[in-house]
């Protein structure tokens, strides 16, 4: 069993809880996820099985669209519902929405974000979460992230009982963008307290929800056909942002043997190329400097 199987995640589950339940349904060991999911979101969860774990890093660089919830009026410890309120902002009127376009609009493009304490960011060999569960506090470190876009997507819903404001939102962003920050950042810039109220993973990896799994459908699938091949994705589809580069029998001979590209043949187009033989992704080959060619990175298969 050999590919990507885009799997929903749903709200409730740790991203470490599908791949232990998948292990048991597939009946197989070699299986990673691409992009850890809170566990009170939910969304698409890339997972990659066999050989296809090698192209893990690749699916986790792809950007990620999520939709969810902002609410405006009170701060939590850990940036969404889970937490206990830290901060109030009681709002005695609703904040008009071109206010909060005009903010949204501030936060798109390239951004520096501090992760939340309740995260799985290491800091001096620990994870943060554990410094916080701990009570304990230790400096952050500084992530870069891009917002491609950050946009409200539904009316806004003022709540005079709770004065508190809420609104849906759509974001495109790069890898490692943490959006339970975001939603605290734009709250920072109307200067209120604010919170993600919830959140799902519309795409990762460039899968989306509609071809997305359920575990339950992988369970019942395995036992009514006895695989789920129909449903994998090729180790091409992870690494379809890359350039294809077609070999011959002569060079492929040399790749296999972890043997770079002859720069005559192949001159530095991109960073990174796919290296492809008999019309399938072998491994993805970078340029070094050093040696003036293309040279093995990743290395899919060699048969």
């Amino acid at each position: 069993m050999e590919g990507i199987l885009p799997v929903y995640k749903e709200a409730g589950m740790t991203s470490h809880d599908v791949v232990f339940k998948l292990r048991k349904i597939l009946r197989t060991k070699k299986i990673g996820h691409a992009g850890t999911l809170d566990p009170s979101v939910d969304g698409v969860l890339p997972i990659a099985i066999g050989k296809a774990t090698k192209s893990i890093e690749f699916l986790q660089d792809a950007g990620k669209v999520y939709t969810g919830m902002v609410t405006l009026g009170f701060s939590t410890t850990t940036e969404d519902l889970d937490g206990e309120i830290v901060a109030e902002t009681f709002l005695t009127q609703p904040i008009e929405a071109h206010v909060i376009d005009q903010a949204m609009q501030t936060l798109e493009g390239d951004i520096i974000q501090i992760p939340p304490m309740y995260s799985a960011v290491k800091v001096n060999g620990r994870r943060l979460y554990d410094y916080a569960r701990a009570g304990e506090t230790v400096e952050r470190p500084k992530r870069d992230a891009t917002i491609y876009e950050f946009k409200r997507t539904s009316d806004l819903n003022f709540d005079p009982v709770t004065q508190t404001q809420s609104f849906a939102f759509k974001a495109v962003v790069s890898k490692g963008t943490y959006i339970r920050t975001l939603a605290v950042d734009l709250g920072q810039k109307l200067e209120l307290a604010s919170v993600m109220s919830q959140l799902t993973r519309q795409a990762a990896g460039g899968y989306t929800l509609a071809d997305s799994h359920s575990l339950t459908d992988v369970k019942t699938q395995m036992e009514t056909v006895g695989n789920i091949d129909d449903w994998l994705w090729s180790i091409d589809s992870a690494v379809a942002q890359f350039k294809q580069v077609e070999i011959d029998d002569v060079v492929w001979d040399r790749v296999k043997h972890g043997i770079g590209l002859p720069n005559d043949q192949y001159p530095r187009t991109d960073d990174k190329i796919a290296v492809v033989y008999g019309g399938e992704v072998k491994s993805i080959f970078e340029w070094s400097e050093r040696k003036d060619q293309y040279r093995p990175y990743r290395t899919f298969k060699t048969e």
